[in-house]
């Protein structure tokens, strides 16, 4: 059984018998059923007992019930607690607001607040552009969603969804130093949410907007590009799409092709599905085919809605028709944003020479990718326990920056196109490798690059 990293991770407080070898038993128990041991920790030691904390790593959750029943059963030892370190750490939020000046006398207050602070009011209405530099709104975002597509758990309401958002402010503070502010809206209603992010996009300088389903997200994003004077970002669209064409130009490089020449197979016709597509031919991919549950589609079926209608007319030059497995005969280069499973392993055979596989959907992948890279050349996926993880944090915390800096009032397709070459240019000449198409996250460069290429200044 595979372990995961640390999203299964727990500590489990062992009080056992007063010998050290019991400690050595209970790693040797957790490693034969699968887990792996991170750290042990003798929390107490005395003449009658030991008290030892465990924390491992498993697969999921139920591995996890696994592991301690296991290890309740060694000999001399009582399993006394156990605790979820990613609860631990979800407990009472994962950001917070810190004041950015000191407030310890009656001169702080009186210019942090009133009465300085009313000058400064004042001063930003007869001068309403300085608000950038007199307020947070320079360096802020609005994390913005409905609940409606969270991840890969569905429309579980905005309750549910607030520890991603918060997540997603905490990597733009990592990534970025960029305050963003989760705002989870109690509304599914395309209008009220439009009206909400406009009633409150004058205290930001950019909207992201998040895990919004589509087709929804598509007409919230463009009326509030035409609406807002703020730049309107949808990481699940756009985002994806950025780190999704790095990666596809340095696997390229890696089996010498070129973007024009290549077929490519997308799987997936929602949000990130038809950004990916739309960015692809931005950069000059010709033959691209979108599959969806039905098979390809393809321009004149009157059975598309208006959104997938759009994208087949936009795509598949040839009128390919078919399932899946059909349409991804000879071709170079398979994308999936849909479901897991979708892809038998064996079909990969069947595309061109040296195919590449992206297999992205979370958290579970269209292909296994231990599987697919038995047949093709290049393979990367949405998990951070492979080779080439396609990662949004690439790309957001980058675009952002340049935006912010530049001021500017709009994203454009030509600023997508620079993000996604400045990640692709991250992985050197030397480094590059089938096995590493894509920098890490942690690249001390990336989010440097990205925002240079966003706001046209050096970085």
């Amino acid at each position: 059984m595979a372990a995961t990293a640390s999203s299964y991770s727990i500590t489990m407080r062992l009080y056992t018998a007063a010998d050290h070898s019991v400690v050595g038993a209970v790693a040797t128990t957790i490693a034969h059923n699968g887990g792996v041991v991170t750290a042990i920790d003798v929390a107490e030691s005395r003449h009658d007992r030991l008290t030892v904390d465990v924390t491992c790593s498993a697969a999921d959750a139920t591995h996890s019930q696994e592991l301690v029943a296991a290890v309740a059963e060694v000999e001399g030892v009582t399993v006394h607690k156990v605790s979820d370190r990613t609860f631990l750490l979800h407990l009472g939020g994962k950001i917070s607001v810190q004041s950015k000046v000191p407030l310890r006398t009656r001169d702080d207050l009186s210019m942090a607040y009133t009465p300085g602070v009313g000058r400064v009011s004042m001063a930003i209405h007869d001068n309403p552009e300085d608000v950038r530099k007199l307020t947070i709104k320079g360096n802020s975002v609005a994390v913005v969603t409905d609940g409606s597509a969270v991840l890969g758990l569905g429309n579980i309401g905005p309750g549910a969804a607030m520890p991603v958002m918060e997540g997603k402010a905490a990597l733009f503070k990592r990534f970025a130093d960029i305050d963003a502010w989760p705002i989870c809206l109690a509304s599914q209603d395309t209008d009220e949410i439009v009206k909400a992010v406009e009633m409150i996009a004058p205290g930001f300088g950019g909207i992201n907007l998040e895990d919004i389903a589509a087709p929804r997200c598509f007409e919230i994003e463009a009326r509030l590009r035409e609406s807002l004077d703020i730049p309107v970002f949808h990481d699940d669209q756009h985002g994806t799409a950025i780190v999704v064409l790095a990666a596809l130009t340095n696997a390229l490089r890696c089996v010498d092709k070129q973007l024009a020449d290549v077929r490519i197979v997308v799987s997936g016709a929602g949000a990130a599905g038809t950004a990916i597509v739309t960015l692809l031919l931005a950069a000059g991919a010709h033959d691209v085919v979108v599959v969806d549950r039905e098979g390809a589609l393809a321009a004149g079926d009157e059975s598309l809605s208006a959104a997938h209608a759009d994208l087949a007319a936009a795509t598949n030059p040839r009128r390919a028709t078919g399932s899946l497995r059909e349409v991804l005969v000879d071709a170079d280069v398979f994308i999936g944003v849909s479901a897991p499973g979708i892809l038998d392993p064996e079909w990969i055979p069947t595309m061109a020479p040296k195919p590449v596989v992206f297999a992205l959907a979370n958290p579970d992948p269209e292909v296994d990718p231990a599987e697919a890279d038995k047949y093709a050349a290049v393979v990367a996926s949405g998990r951070s326990d492979y080779p080439n993880q396609i990662n949004n944090v690439l790309a957001f915390p980058g675009v952002f920056r340049g935006l912010l800096d530049a001021g500017a009032s709009e994203v454009t397709v030509d600023m997508l196109l620079r993000a996604a070459q400045a990640i692709a240019d991250t992985v050197s000449a030397e480094e590059l490798h089938a096995a590493f198409i894509i920098p890490s996250v942690f690249h001390p460069d990336v989010t440097k690059r990205v925002a240079s290429a966003i706001s046209g200044r050096e970085g």
